[in-house]
């Protein structure tokens, strides 16, 4: 097998693992509100904790290159806020349902649906240039690539419980759950391809923080904004921060092994 080959396949493995968390909530009963605030507090735990541990101190390492320490912290704190404000364009460009489903509360169907959809977009821009980093890094060693895609693939399972959940709980389908969530998961090897062909030159040190402190920011307010009160809706308060400072600790945990 050709290195290029066994590097790809080591991507492709590592992004397909979210599928692996797409299926956990299809197997619990739908109409059980206690497991969605579980995964909707477990996946704001996982965004947070991601965005300001890994990605956005990764973004200021990265722009200290070129700048000083506190030019490239205003820089990362500048694309941040651009995260931000680009994903609540998208959410109110992002049309709800209007026929609710109601599981114990009041809540419209088409609202949930519209945080899977926005977790997926998301986790997608954030495994992209992630494919092409482990790719390289299985092609320049291939064991310290393995055991970078263990641990990618290991963060990458509750982010598709982030997207499979919702996407169930709202529209009731499994099989559009599961693609939703295998779907994020395939910009990692899409990464890894399109960036080892043509984008070489362009993902920099440079362009590679800017991308990660713009997506950071999205993940925070889709935390903050979506997935925390959709949780705090349905009641269960203590089980949601439970499961916010368990997604902390995984994500804590397999940064580690990075």
């Amino acid at each position: 097998m050709s290195a290029t080959v066994f590097a790809f396949l080591v991507s492709l493995a590592a992004g397909l693992s979210t599928g692996i968390g797409g299926l956990v909530p299809l197997f619990t009963n739908r109409r059980s509100t206690r497991f969605l605030c579980f995964s909707l507090g477990l996946s704001a735990g996982v965004m947070v904790y991601v965005s300001f541990m890994e990605m956005l101190p990764e973004a200021i390492d990265s722009l200290s290159r070129y700048y000083t320490k506190r030019t490239a912290g205003l820089m990362a704190l500048g694309f941040l806020l651009a995260g931000m404000a680009l994903i609540a364009i998208i959410d109110k460009l992002v049309p709800e349902d209007e026929n609710p489903h109601e599981f114990g509360h009041e809540q419209k169907g088409g609202a949930l649906r519209k945080m899977g959809l926005l977790s997926a977009l998301a986790i997608a821009v954030h495994n992209f240039p992630e494919g092409l980093a482990s790719f390289m890094s299985a092609l320049d060693d291939p064991v310290s690539g393995v055991s970078v895609a263990i641990a990618i693939a290991l963060h990458n399972i509750p982010e598709g419980i982030t997207v499979a959940s919702p996407i169930y709980h709202s529209s009731g389908s499994r099989t559009r759950a599961f693609l939703y969530a295998l779907g994020s998961g395939i910009a990692e090897p899409l990464g890894a391809v399109v960036g080892f062909m043509f984008l070489q030159s362009v993902f920099t040190p440079f362009t590679f923080a800017l991308v990660y402190a713009l997506v950071a920011g999205i993940m925070i307010y889709l935390a903050f904004d979506e997935l925390l009160p959709t949780a705090e809706n349905y009641g269960h308060h203590h089980l949601v921060t439970y499961a916010v400072i368990l997604g902390m600790v995984l994500m804590g945990v397999t940064l580690a092994l990075l």
